[in-house]
């Protein structure tokens, strides 16, 4: 059973899609000035244009909540261990039906998680791979807690106030972060979900399996992107990512004045490590035939 993913196009092109996956708590618009600035400065470089996609995750933007047919088990701590195995064929069968065979996968934070998955049960759909500011490694126990604990309050009090402070910033942040525009624009992005969408996407996350050892099989062209004042995925943390990814010989970003939410903080810095790739994967690509 295929869960329903809406799809959000920015271009139709020839040859291999870019697919952007988004963060938590948000939906697919945290990639419109990173989507545009890969565009342009594709174009620029004169490189042929290609599709550029952002699906909503389940429960975000347009996507539907699951529904517990879709989810699958859910596990005596209220996650659901089976969801995002679920979700990420939902996201093969998208590609499939745009008409096409393989893609190349970037992963900001939660949407990382499909990214490896696609690794783990879908290889042969994996043209490229970008991890911008996520994990490979399953929760931690308290980190797991927190996550069912968000959701059962979103559900409980039917509201997306439990997750209103990832619009807000501290001294630390990003210039960007601390802007009164970024705020009020990643306040509205939350206010924009749903709480039973909220808390779908902790159980699945709280759910998910460790996925470290997929990064030693990547053999496609990759790129790992972290923002220097990333509080979770700081550079010295995803550097693990790249050295487990050493077949695939992975460019590597770390950008400055930048947090969590690459993409929508330093988006041009994150479009021109993606077009690498897009250039690397058709490089790869060209030599394959």
């Amino acid at each position: 059973m295929s869960m329903k993913i809406v799809n959000h196009a920015y271009r139709e092109g020839e040859g291999i899609p870019v697919v952007l996956m988004h963060a938590f708590p948000v939906d697919h618009r945290m990639w419109d000035e990173c989507a545009r600035s890969l565009i342009q400065q594709a174009d620029r470089a004169g490189v042929q244009p290609f599709a550029v996609y952002a699906p909503d995750m389940p429960g975000s933007g347009l996507s539907p909540v699951p529904a517990p047919e879709e989810s699958g088990p859910v596990a005596e701590d209220g996650s659901y261990p089976q969801a995002l195995d679920r979700m990420t064929q939902g996201y093969a069968d998208l590609l499939k039906g745009l008409g096409h065979r393989r893609a190349i996968w970037v992963g900001l934070s939660m949407g990382g998680y499909p990214a490896a998955g696609m690794v783990r049960l879908h290889p042969d759909m994996v043209a490229g791979l970008a991890f911008c500011d996520t994990t490979a490694d399953a929760d931690k126990p308290g980190a797991r807690d927190n996550r069912l604990r968000v959701a059962a309050q979103a559900e409980r009090e039917d509201s997306v106030e439990p997750v209103m402070g990832f619009a807000q910033a501290g001294p630390s942040d990003s210039t960007v972060k601390r802007s009164p525009e970024y705020i009020e624009r990643f306040t509205g992005w939350i206010r924009d979900q749903s709480p039973e969408g909220i808390a779908w996407r902790q159980r699945m996350a709280a759910g998910r399996p460790d996925q470290r050892e997929i990064l030693a099989s990547v053999r496609v062209p990759s790129a790992v992107v972290s923002g220097e004042l990333d509080p979770s995925s700081p550079p010295a943390a995803m550097q693990a990512m790249v050295d487990a990814m050493r077949m695939s010989h992975p460019s590597f970003t770390a950008i400055s004045d930048c947090g969590h939410f690459s993409a929508a903080e330093q988006p041009d810095r994150v479009a021109a490590a993606l077009l690498d790739l897009v250039r690397r994967v058709a490089a790869a690509d060209a030599g394959r035939h």
